[in-house]
């Protein structure tokens, strides 16, 4: 844990510090609501927080310097936390302000940075019996890795982070403030009233030689060990690392220290020391990863070390709630290892884990001791729940015990219950599995609609969601949950949050220390910030009444509802400075609070108040803010000005504040970074950590108070005092009537006297009771129906001859122990279930989406609104030939899973029916392939005002599952279908792009081809020698380049522009290609004339063909020779009807050739060789792709190459076929659209 501080020194600026101290374990802490973004105080490696601003002893007298203070108790960890007993440790966790706001509102969902960056759930062990208790914080999200600085310059906070810098502590107000401006006011001069002031016993120690290092660490035991650590650092800021350190111990709580580098290494250089919780004594310190990764093992509380090397470098440690020598350690490439010997060997768990998303198993819920929880990553990015041992973790013996993917940084386990968050595409999912059973969706109110939700508290037996809805910004709402933390209803609407220096979130919220069911929180109303008040969980809330007068003794008129106390309720990042809100549960009832009065919260004109009878009433101890503890069990007061003043004094009340006497603790007036207080039992001791000066050495005064007593408190030191509210004696079903020091009694508790001396239930009434799932509260205070829930639904679990609960509307406050009176009225009836028809059935996927990739896993599951589940029949078609029946609706509880075979949009249909009725629901899923490759087949050239197909192939071919984007001409916008072709006709002469893209799942390819659109033109057909098929790789960039090969062998036989010549290879072999000869572009010359012109020129070329002297040569000794196709498409082509006889001859050649193909194909079992033909074109029609949608008579083209080799007997007939289909146009050629030429 630590905390953050600066200052400027100056000559009228002074070093402004924060001090970060671990806590003390506790045997009885819970994890109770306390700060979100404070480091918990029972983390080990504590996170370390910039302080201060302190110089190398080369620097310049006024120049910025850093000073980085840490405090950690020995022995804590973050999950192990409060292991001991309260009366052994130094500070309890009681004295931890236990404020939500500040610890964690712990995520279940969604993104890291929604309320703050709040890094971990707290994982607590409070006591056995009680697995998963943590030290006084609900989901104590705290960060468990690295270093983090940051500087304070003369513009404020500046970053330098080797950690997160979320984590930073809040900035006192104080830090504004100059060390040398030292203002005494009313309350320092508040002094003894009596006429001498008691001389409390103290002795201080600096820490010579240290005065360069800018960052210390303080550990100690607090119980009842006499062992202080303290391990100081010099951070350098421009290498960012640290540079050196030096581990001090003492073993006389403080009074003197001995230097340890020599026992750990004189050059090793020390960056984080942890403690077992269990054994505290044994403790483990790392090196900086910077020299070395190793550990140094101690077993005698820093007495000696034994040092062994790591293969990784550790980022954070977890020590297990009960073995005390199982560690997980936590490695910067995000790996987690596990170790049963206390760190001298690791072994490796997982990898690809997510950072703080891993636990140890919990006492009496997890079966085996060694068990690890986990958030890890899957190759493909996804992230899923796994559960293994410690020890042998591998693939055959993990276990996933919520199947499907998870959102990152969403899983907890905490307590009783484990939560975790679905990534869905539209709301927000969020599942809770209640005493390791089954995950069940958490039920928020139907129109919540979260936007982030973050767990507070799951301890008291039920969970405190904070959720931000969808029409919320800088407040999140209060939900409380069933005992299952399945059902949430509202407890407070608009809790205000505050921002803290790091950008974290946190929520105004505070739960009293002591009181069950007291909470305290800051609600934003009418563009206003209210202070409210609760003693039964949220069920009634009330404004503070303020005090009747100030400490001048002057009435204060304050009329509720518009004028009030309100507070602050940020507790502090360091657990050592007190924060704006203190309670304690040795201490009941007194409630020590930073605030102002008025009609709305203010941090102008604040002062310090308290109250004696928990939150009824209040009085002013101090006009400014003050730093208050709880000494001897909470039976006397200390306090101590803001770090950013020094002083020599503190003041100490032993009645409850209504008076304070004023005790020097030293000679020389000290900044004050932090304070230990309550070192054990029998020890009355405090240690002061601070700075005489910007330039000291680092100074530690041990305080003995013992002196201030006269005597041990006996019996008649006690009385009793009564809980109530307002007069009212019930407080969550009882009377609590407690015992506890009578106020200005100087005697010494000792221990714990502070107790319930009787709580008698009393009668239930209305307010014992809120509003069930589904109800919201009226004006009438009565609570009805939300519009949204229909009162009449019987779960579908419950069948004809069994009974259910028949909601009235209300349910008991959790842990509300009243009896009797309208308990009967509100609790729900049992009544006998209805055989009913089924209704409300639905239909989904897990992941909730309606894709699918062919050949995965689909899971559907199916939801029943109402009905006889264990007496209705569930059907499911799954819409490509196969469907399931179940007998009854619990078989589906897991989910039905289905693999398609093939791509496609299904229909799938579930059917629900019993002997009364039926219901039915219908799923279109998509299932898809994704795209590899797109083939853009047009023609080289096309007819003006002609209409001209267009292609596009794509492999592999899924039909119905590819959206095709065409872009047409100029169209700015493209045209979108289902199929893989399209017509379109060009209205204009001149070259035009065309450009397809096919999305398929979640793949887009794209291919773009270019069109010469003319009003006439003239094509020949070509056919090559057979030496050419044999170095055709049957690609585009082949063909393209053949085509200008070709060309150039043209225009060597004719002087026919190049511009008007085109050349178009087919794809696939045998070889072919078509000539087209282009008008050209002059306007003036009339149509016959050009027309003539072509003729001409194909007559030559025709010619040259015929006589073989069109030739090129491929490669050297390869020369292939170009011949004119005897089998020719129509001669000229437009739109004069004159050219109907070579149009009539064309057909007639097209009838002739299918009448040949359908004999051959009739009769081809009959001819042997055709018969082997025909086998090998099946076998190659199954490797053709067809364009999607088409139909039978559409045209497919093969992307592969036919093999010669083997078919040397057909090469001359499939060739025939070929060129004959490519002129009837029913050949896979590039060029389909040839009978328009």
């Amino acid at each position: 844990m630590e905390t953050w501080a600066g200052s400027c020194p100056g000559l009228h600026l002074s070093l402004g510090i924060w001090l970060m101290i671990a806590a003390h374990t506790i045997q009885n802490a819970k994890a109770e609501i306390t700060c979100a973004s404070c480091p918990s105080p029972l983390q080990l490696n504590l996170e370390e927080l910039q302080l201060g601003m302190r110089t190398d002893p080369t620097d310049e007298p006024g120049t910025l310097r850093n000073i980085r203070v840490e405090f950690g108790e020995v022995g804590l960890t973050d999950q192990n936390a409060g292991v001991e007993n309260d009366d052994e440790t130094g500070v309890s966790a009681e004295d931890v302000p236990r404020s939500p706001q500040y610890v964690s509102l712990d995520r279940v969902g969604a993104k890291e940075d929604a309320l703050g960056s709040m890094e971990e759930s707290n994982r607590g062990s409070s006591k056995e019996g009680e697995p998963g208790k943590g030290e006084d914080v609900a989901l104590r999200r705290v960060k468990r890795s690295g270093p983090e600085f940051s500087e304070l310059s003369a513009n404020g906070w500046t970053g330098v982070d080797a950690g997160a810098p979320e984590d930073r502590g809040t900035l006192l107000d104080g830090l504004s403030k100059g060390r040398s401006e030292f203002r005494w006011n009313r309350d320092e001069r508040r002094g003894n009233n009596k006429q001498d002031e008691p001389k409390l016993t103290s002795s201080t120690f600096a820490l010579t030689g240290d005065s360069a290092h800018n960052h210390a660490v303080v550990y100690w035991s607090g119980q009842n060990s006499s062992v202080i650590l303290i391990l100081t650092k010099l951070y350098d800021f421009h290498i960012g690392s640290v540079t050196e350190s030096t581990l001090w111990r003492s073993t006389d709580y403080g009074s003197t220290y001995e230097r340890m580098n020599d026992k750990v290494g004189s050059k090793t250089v020390l960056s984080y020391l942890y403690v077992c919780p269990t054994n505290k004594r044994k403790i483990m310190v790392l090196t900086d990863p910077e020299f070395e990764s190793s550990v140094l093992i101690s077993s005698d509380e820093g007495a000696s070390f034994q040092k062994y090397r790591l293969t990784f470098f550790v980022l954070s440690l977890l020590f297990h709630p009960t073995e005390e020598d199982w560690a997980l350690a936590y490695s910067h490439d995000q790996k987690l290892y596990s170790s049963v010997d206390f760190g001298r060997k690791w072994q490796l768990i997982h990898e690809h884990v997510t950072p703080n998303r891993f636990y140890w198993s919990v006492s009496g819920l997890d079966k085996e001791q060694d068990l690890v929880h986990m958030e890890a990553h899957t190759p493909d990015g996804n992230v899923q729940y796994v559960t293994c041992r410690a020890q042998t973790c591998t693939e055959a013996n993990r276990n996933y015990p919520f199947q499907g993917y998870i959102d990152i940084s969403s899983l907890v386990v905490q307590d009783d219950y484990i939560f975790l968050q679905v990534p869905t595409s539209g709301r927000a999912t969020y599942y809770v599995s209640y005493k390791r059973e089954s995950f069940i969706q958490t039920k928020l109110p139907k129109y919540s609609l979260p936007k982030d939700l973050h767990i507070v508290s799951t301890d008291e037996k039920q969970v405190f969601a904070a959720v931000q809805e969808w029409n919320q910004n800088d407040t999140y709402n209060l939900y409380l949950s069933d005992t299952r933390g399945i059902y949430f209803t509202l407890a407070m609407e608009n809790v205000k949050t505050t921002r803290g220096i790091g950008g974290n979130q946190m929520l105004d919220l505070y739960e009293v220390a002591g009181i069950k069911g007291m909470l305290i929180a800051n609600k934003k109303q009418d563009n206003q910030v209210k202070t409210f008040i609760t003693y039964n969980k949220g069920r009634d809330w009330r404004l503070l009444q303020a005090p009747t007068s100030d400490l001048d003794g002057n009435d204060i008129h304050c009329i509720l509802p518009f004028c009030s106390l309100h507070l602050q309720l940020q507790t502090s990042e360091n657990p050592y400075l007190s924060g704006t809100i203190s309670t304690k549960n040795s201490a009941p009832g007194i409630i020590i609070a930073t605030g102002n009065i008025g009609a709305e919260l203010s941090y102008n004109n604040v002062g310090m108040y308290i109250s004696s009878d928990a939150g009824n009433s209040w009085r002013q101890i101090f006009e400014e803010e003050h730093n208050v503890w709880f000494l001897d069990k909470g039976g006397a007061l200390v306090a101590v000005k803001q770090p950013s003043v020094p002083t020599r004094h503190l003041w100490i009340s032993f009645d409850e504040g209504r008076q304070w006497t004023q005790h020097s603790f030293s000679a020389v007036p000290l900044f004050v970074d932090g304070v230990l207080v309550e070192a054990g039992a029998e020890n009355q001791i405090m240690t002061f950590f601070g700075h005489f000066s910007h330039r000291s050495e680092w100074q530690l005064i041990k305080i003995d108070y013992k002196s201030i007593y006269s005597r041990k408190c006996t019996e008649e030191d006690y009385q009793t005092w009564h809980l109530h509210n307002q007069g009212e004696p019930c407080v969550m079903g009882q009377k609590q009537i407690y015992m506890k020091r009578r106020p200005g009694n100087y005697c010494m508790l000792g221990r714990d006297y502070s107790r319930i001396l009787s709580a008698e239930s009393c009668i239930c009434r209305a307010h014992d009771f809120e509003c069930d799932y589904g109800y919201e509260r009226r004006g009438d205070g009565n609570c009805r129906p939300s519009f949204w829930f229909n009162p009449s639904t019987v779960s579908r679990s419950c069948s004809q001859g069994q009974n259910y609960f028949n909601s009235t509307g209300y349910r008991k406050v959790v842990l509300n122990n009243c009896t009797k009176g309208v308990k009967e009225m509100y609790t729900a009836r049992k009544q006998q279930c209805p055989n009913r028809p089924p209704k409300g059935l639905s239909l989904t996927t897990r992941d909730g989406k309606l894709t699918a990739h062919l050949g995965n896993n689909v899971t559907f599951l199916v939801h029943l609104d109402e009905g006889d589940s264990l007496r209705t029949n569930i059907q499911l078609d799954f819409g490509d030939g196969t469907a399931v029946s179940y007998s009854n609706l619990s078989w589906t509880e897991e989910g039905i899973k289905h693999v398609y075979k093939s791509a496609g949009i299904f229909r799938v249909t579930a059917l629900a029916e019993n002997t009364l009725g039926y219901d039915s629901t219908t799923l279109f899923l998509h299932v898809t392939c994704p795209v590899e490759h797109v083939q853009l087949l047009a023609p080289f050239v096309a007819i003006r005002n002609k209409e001209v197909n267009i292609t596009a192939v794509v492999l592999p071919n899924h039909s119905r599952t590819v959206t095709y984007f065409w872009w047409l001409g100029n169209n700015t916008e493209p045209a979108i279908t289902l199929d893989g072709s399209i017509s379109y006709t060009f209205p204009s002469e001149g070259m035009h792009t065309i450009t397809v893209q096919v999305a398929a799942a979640d793949t887009i390819l794209q291919d773009t081809k270019t069109i010469a659109v003319k009003e006439f033109l003239k094509s020949l057909l070509l056919s090559f020698s057979p030496n050419l098929d044999e170095f055709n790789p049957d690609i585009p960039e082949w063909r393209q380049d053949v085509g200008r090969v070709i060309k150039k062998a043209l225009l060597q036989v004719s002087d026919f522009p190049e511009e008007q010549l085109l050349v178009a290879v087919f794809p696939g072999v045998p070889t072919a290609a078509e000539l087209f000869l282009l008008p050209h572009k002059n306007q003036s010359e009339a149509k016959k004339k050009k027309e003539e012109e072509l003729e001409q020129v194909s007559d030559i070329i025709v010619t040259a063909l015929n006589q073989n002297l069109v030739e090129f040569e491929l490669k050297p000794g390869v020369r292939v020779i170009v011949y004119n196709t005897q089998l020719t498409l129509a001669p000229l082509v437009d739109s004069n009807p004159r050219h109907s006889s070579s149009a009539m001859l064309m057909l007639l050649s097209v009838v002739f050739l299918g009448l040949a193909v359908f004999l051959i194909y009739k009769f081809k079992r009959k001819i042997p060789w055709i018969n082997i033909y025909a086998e090998v074109n099946q076998e190659k029609e199954q490797e053709m792709i067809g364009s999607v949608g088409q139909g039978d008579s559409t045209p497919k083209i093969t992307l592969s190459e036919f093999s010669t080799s083997k078919e040397l007997m057909e090469k001359e007939l499939e060739a025939r076929i070929k060129r004959g289909v490519g002129n009837a146009c029913e050949s896979t050629r590039e060029i389909p659209n040839c009978t328009s030429v």
